[in-house]
């Protein structure tokens, strides 16, 4: 049997931080970053491919906004938002991907798949929301809308100040047609989902689904959804090469094999970033937990180099 990959595209390898997000520039970041995983299909990989949405559903608030101010169209919530950013960006990483195996004469099935994601509506996190999304508001606004809707608003973080909506970030906990997943993608088909972490949602007493006014981390769903479906081996793009030590300090030192318990001590010592490598981390080892074989955090070109960057595994590798 071919062997199962899921493959976390950041948010780099559709949209540049020196861009202003035009489909031109995306669908060029996007077939660059796909042909960098040409030859793990070429190798007879089974692949599962999800991305990240952060600036595109940014994007998307901000036209919901907009519209509600200059024109009284009714905002969409936000459940709603990141399902429309999944089937644009599904799209284009399919349209892209074809297009990509076409030149290489791959024949390959794609397909896209809105994604939810089952959390639980008693998550502590929902207590403390820390993701910031949409607009910068200022504090007028940001307290009539807290008034208005109920938001809630934390410094934006930015250079020129003022204030952005926050909403929490809860746990992933079961994938929605996982089963459906896992069997396309072991059937050789290509197949994109869970897009930005997944629509947040759980089951009621009755056991309908509900949304929650959430994001969810896209490493932490795609770790998990790798370990449900059986995946060996787990990816995560980003726009570094490798993990480093001390990343940024006189100490840096790049690390390239790493173990599972001894990337739990660096994690402990706090040799990784709170905010950009640790989530990526903490990831791999919750899919080295449930029975991966490896994981791995690189950029997309040393994929196509065959030098991968930095390898995790329960045991060191030989």
């Amino acid at each position: 049997m071919n062997k199962l990959a899921v493959i976390a595209l950041g948010g780099n390898a559709l949209l540049r931080g020196d861009e202003i997000g035009t489909i031109e520039e995306q669908e060029t970041n996007t077939t660059e970053t796909l042909e960098n995983i040409v030859f793990l299909i070429k190798e007879g990989y089974n692949l599962v491919i999800t991305h990240g949405n952060g600036p595109q559903v940014g994007n998307i608030l901000l036209r919901s906004d907009a519209g509600e101010q200059l024109y009284n169209i009714a905002p969409m919530p936000l459940d709603v938002c990141v399902a429309d950013s999944q089937g644009g960006i599904g799209y284009m990483i399919e349209r892209m991907l074809r297009n990509v195996l076409n030149r290489h004469h791959i024949s390959r099935q794609i397909i896209s798949m809105i994604g939810m994601v089952i959390v639980d509506p008693a998550d502590p996190a929902l207590l403390n929301p820390t993701k910031r999304i949409g607009k910068i508001y200022t504090e007028e606004e940001a307290s009539a809308l807290q008034k208005q809707k109920g938001w809630q608003f934390k410094p934006s973080g930015k250079n020129n100040g003022g204030w952005r909506r926050v909403v929490a970030s809860p746990k992933p906990i079961d994938i929605i047609n996982k089963d459906v997943i896992a069997g396309l993608a072991n059937d050789g088909n290509i197949v994109i989902t869970a897009g930005g972490g997944g629509i947040p949602v759980y089951l009621d007493k009755r056991n309908d689904l509900r949304t929650i006014d959430a994001v969810i981390d896209k490493d932490m769903t795609s770790a998990l959804l790798a370990a449900e479906i059986g995946a060996e081996e787990f990816y995560i793009l980003t726009d570094v090469p490798f993990i480093f030590k001390d990343y940024g300090l006189p100490t840096q030192e790049k690390l390239e094999f790493l173990n599972y318990a001894d990337t739990v001590k660096h994690l402990e010592k706090g040799t990784f970033g709170e905010g950009s490598m640790a989530p990526k981390i903490m990831a791999c080892l919750r899919f080295l937990e449930r029975g991966g074989q490896k994981a791995i955090i690189t950029e997309a070109k040393k994929l196509a180099d065959k030098t991968f960057g930095s390898k995790i595994t329960m045991e060191y590798e030989l």
